[in-house]
Parts: C-alpha cells; structure tokens; sequence
C-alpha cells in the first residue's frame, strides 16, 4: 500500500511526537508499505523518512523544485520527484496514494489534509483518510470541525469522510479495512 503520509517539517517539536511519527515510520515499512511524503529531510519529515529506511522501507519523497534548489532535498530518498510547484507536488502525492495519514504537523499539513477531506468528499478519489490524533493533537481541529457542524457550514456527514485514530493500532486497522 502507498501511504501519501503528511507531517511537519519543522525540529522544534516535542519528543513524544518525534517518537510517535518513527513509530509509525517503522510500522510502515514493516508492513511493506511505501511512504510517499514531502521529500525533506528536516524535522518530523527527516525522522519520518529516516524511520521507514532503517527498517528497510521504501521512500517516495516529493518537493518543488524551488526547495530543492534551496538544498532541502532529502537525497536519500528511492525515488525523489521535482515539481514545478506545490500544487503539482500535491497533485503527484494525491496521484500516488492508496490511503492518506495526517500525522502531527502545521499549516502545510493541516492545508494538505484538508484537500484531500475536500476532494473526497467532491468525489475525485475514495482513499482512506487517517488523522492519527498523538496525544490528542488534532482535539482543537476536530473541536473546529463540530463548530462547521453546529453552525451548518458542513454536513455532520462530512465526519464519515476521515477516521481519526489515538494510536498505530488503530491507524493500520482502519487502513487495513476493506
């Protein structure tokens, strides 16, 4: 299975997520899954990546060209794809997923995720959706999604387009469904 995986770049995160996300990284490589992720090589991505590789996982990195000429590269990946930008970078990382996993991340993660909730639910792809809630880092997003809920903007039915999962567990039963 290709697991689009999106997650942070950035180091200055707490341990227990950097824990959490190589966790995943190794329980994803073995599996015999394939990580396709942002292609860099810093903070939760870097470990991400890294975490897949050292328990002999491929890695599909993807990145636009402009942070490769800036040297953000993560050049130990097996198949590193330059964009032209980053909606071709999601284009190709939506393109290639068999199912998505929002681990903990920032604005481009939670931007990402919530493209690929919004093109399911347009009905441009059926892949699994998997908020891995690491210590409950996704409560204030889910808290904001029941408030579109509440006021009307989205359909409570909207909830059924994501599974938000508390630990790996959970997060590879749900992938694993049929």
């Amino acid at each position: 299975m290709r697991l689009t995986t999106y997650t942070s770049s950035s180091d200055a995160v707490d341990e227990r997520y950097r824990s959490a996300v190589a966790a995943y990284g190794r329980r994803l490589a073995e599996r015999g899954d394939e990580l396709v992720y942002g292609g860099t090589a810093m903070g939760l991505m870097g470990t991400l990546a890294d975490s897949v590789r050292g328990a002999g996982g491929r890695v599909v990195g993807v990145l636009p060209r402009l942070m490769a000429d800036r040297g953000l590269a993560d050049r130990r990946c097996d198949e590193l794809v330059v964009t032209d930008g980053m909606s071709g970078r999601k284009q190709v990382m939506i393109e290639r997923a068999d199912a998505f996993v929002a681990l903990p991340g920032g604005f481009g993660t939670l931007e990402e995720l919530l493209e690929v909730l919004t093109l399911r639910q347009l009905g441009y792809h059926d892949e699994p959706v998997v908020l891995y809630d690491v210590d409950g880092f996704y409560r204030p997003l889910l808290a904001t999604f029941e408030h579109l809920f509440a006021q009307g903007f989205a359909r409570r039915e909207t909830a059924e387009l994501y599974v938000v999962a508390g630990d790996l567990e959970e997060v590879f039963a749900h992938l694993d469904r049929p």
